[in-house]
C-alpha cells in the first residue's frame, strides 16, 4: 500500500479524521465533566453556605456568631475547608470566621472582580491558607432589609478533590478513547482492503487475459465495478477486431502483390535477354522487399494483441531437432536448454521465425557444437534467448554489419542477407533487443531479449 495508492488515500483520510475527531471529543468531555464536578462541588458548598445563613440570623442587622455547621472538618486547622463572615463597606478584617482557618482569611471573588449570578452568588478559584487551591462560593446577604448593610458570606473547600476526579476520569478516558481510536484505525485499514477487493480481483483477471489464460473479465462484481468491467470487455474483443481486420488487409494486400509479380517473373522467363533477366532479377528483389515489410506489419498487429502467449520449450526443441537433421551431415549438433514454465508474450510464428534464423545462421557457420539457453532474467518481465557457436566469429564491425538488412558477410554461405535484420526489427516490434557479442564457445553469440508471460 504505497504513498499513491488509493487504498492509501483512503486509510490515510479516515485515519487522519479519526485521528483529529477523537483529542476534539476527548476535550469536549473533559470540559463538560469539569464542569459536571464543579456544579456538585458549588451545590456541597451552598449546602454549607445556606445552614451558615441561617445559623446567624436574627432579629438584628447583622449577623450574629454562628453556632457549628455540623461538620468537624471547619474546626480543623488548615483542613481545607473553611467559612467567613465579613462585611463589605469599609472592613479589613472578617467579623466571624471558622476555627480552620485561624488568623486568615479568604481572597473573595467579589474582591477579585467576578460578576454575580441573579441570586447575589459569585463563584471562583482563589490561593488559600498552606498552598491551597480552594473553590469559593461567596454569596451578598442583606439581614435587615434593602437599606441594612450588606455582609458576604463565603464558603471554600479544597478544589484538589476536583482535581482528583477530573484527573481519575481523564486518565480513564485516553485510555477508553485510545482503544476506541486504534479500533477505528484497524477497522478502517480493513475495511479499506475489503472494499477495494474487488480491484484486485480485477487486476489478477487482467494479468490471466494478458497470459492468455483468460479471454475475458469473469465474475460478479460489485454494482459500481461492473460497468468498468463492461467497458474492460468491450475493449479487449475491439483490440482483437482491429487486430483480425489488419491481418485479413496485410493478407489481401499480400496476395494481391505478389500474384501480379508471380505473372511478370514467369512472363520474363519464357523471353531471353538482358532485360528479361533484369525484369526476373528486379522482381524477385520486389517479392522479398514485398515480404518482408508484410511480415513487419504483420507483426506489428499481432505484437499488441492481448492474451497471446508460447511456450517457448516446444518451440526450441523442435527447431533444435530440425536442424540437428539438416546439418548432421556436417557434424554439427544443437544443444537446447530452458527453463521451465517460460512463455513467450506473443505469436509462436514469430518465436519460431526469429530463433530459427538464429539458429540457421550458427548451424551454417559453426565448426561442430550450437548451444541455445532461453531463461528468465532476474527482477525482470522478459526472458532471453542465447545462442552460442564455436565457429570463426566476427569483429565488432562485422557485428554492427550483420544486422544490416541485406548485408552478407560471406557470399559463399548460402542467403538473402536478410534473417538477422528480421531478427532484430520482430525483436523491437516485441519491445525487446538483439545483441551480437563474443561467444564463450570461441564463436559468435547471438542474445535476444523478448518479454515474458
Amino acid at each position: 500500500m504505497g504513498p499513491k495508492s488509493l487504498a492509501f488515500r483512503l486509510f490515510a483520510s479516515a485515519a487522519a479524521w479519526t485521528l483529529v475527531v477523537i483529542p476534539i471529543a476527548a476535550i469536549l468531555l473533559v470540559s463538560l465533566y469539569r464542569n459536571a464536578v464543579e456544579r456538585n462541588f458549588d451545590a456541597r458548598l451552598n449546602v454549607y453556605l445556606t445552614s451558615l445563613v441561617a445559623s446567624t440570623t436574627g432579629d438584628e442587622t447583622a449577623p450574629q456568631e454562628p453556632a457549628s455547621l455540623g461538620d468537624p472538618i471547619f474546626t480543623i486547622p488548615f483542613s481545607g475547608w473553611y467559612w467567613q463572615i465579613k462585611p463589605l463597606r469599609d472592613a479589613k478584617r472578617p467579623l466571624y470566621v471558622s476555627d480552620s482557618l485561624l488568623d486568615q482569611q479568604l481572597d473573595l471573588p467579589s474582591k477579585d472582580g467576578v460578576s454575580p449570578d441573579e441570586t447575589l452568588t459569585r463563584r471562583s478559584y482563589a490561593p488559600g491558607p498552606d498552598d491551597q487551591n480552594l473553590r469559593i462560593v461567596e454569596r451578598e446577604i442583606r439581614l435587615g432589609g434593602p437599606d441594612s448593610p450588606p455582609y458576604s458570606y463565603a464558603v471554600a473547600g479544597d478544589a484538589a478533590e476536583i482535581g482528583v476526579d477530573l484527573a481519575e476520569f481523564t486518565t480513564m478516558l485516553i485510555v477508553a478513547l485510545a482503544v476506541l481510536g486504534l479500533g477505528l484505525v484497524a477497522a478502517t485499514f480493513f475495511q479499506v482492503r475489503f472494499g477495494l477487493l474487488p480491484l484486485r480481483v480485477i487486476r489478477q483477471d487482467l494479468a490471466s487475459i494478458r497470459s492468455g489464460d483468460a479471454e475475458s473479465l469473469e465474475g460478479e462484481l460489485p454494482d459500481e465495478i461492473r460497468p468498468l468491467q463492461q467497458e474492460l470487455n468491450a475493449l479487449i474483443q475491439s483490440n482483437r477486431d482491429v487486430v483480425e481486420r489488419a491481418r485479413t488487409h496485410v493478407g489481401n494486400l499480400a496476395h494481391a502483390l505478389k500474384t501480379p509479380l508471380s505473372v511478370i517473373s514467369n512472363e520474363a522467363r519464357t523471353h531471353k535477354g538482358a532485360l528479361a533477366d533484369k525484369v526476373v532479377e528486379q522482381a524477385e528483389i520486389m517479392r522479398t522487399q514485398i515480404t518482408h515489410h508484410l511480415d513487419r506489419a504483420r507483426v506489428a498487429a499481432r505484437s499488441g494483441v492481448i492474451g497471446d502467449t508460447t511456450d517457448v520449450a516446444p518451440v526450441l526443441e523442435a527447431l533444435g531437432r530440425t536442424l540437428d537433421r539438416i546439418y548432421g551431415e556436417r557434424g554439427v549438433s544443437v544443444d537446447v536448454a530452458t527453463s521451465v514454465g517460460l512463455k513467450f508474450q506473443g505469436e509462436k510464428q514469430d518465436l519460431e521465425e526469429m530463433v530459427g534464423n538464429l539458429l540457421d545462421n550458427a548451424c551454417k557457420w559453426a565448426a561442430s557444437r550450437v548451444k541455445v539457453n532461453a531463461e528468465r532474467l532476474r527482477g525482470s518481465t522478459s526472458f532471453a534467448v542465447i545462442v552460442d557457436d564455436d565457429g570463426p566469429g566476427l569483429t565488432e564491425a562485422e557485428r554492427v554489419r550483420a544486422v544490416k538488412r541485406g548485408q552478407r558477410l560471406d557470399e559463399s554461405k548460402p542467403g538473402s542477407g536478410l534473417g538477422l535484420s528480421i531478427v532484430a526489427d520482430l525483436a523491437h516490434l516485441y519491445k525487446g533487443r538483439f545483441e551480437l557479442e563474443p561467444s564463450p564457445e570461441g564463436g559468435l553469440r547471438a542474445r535476444l531479449t523478448l518479454p515474458a508471460a
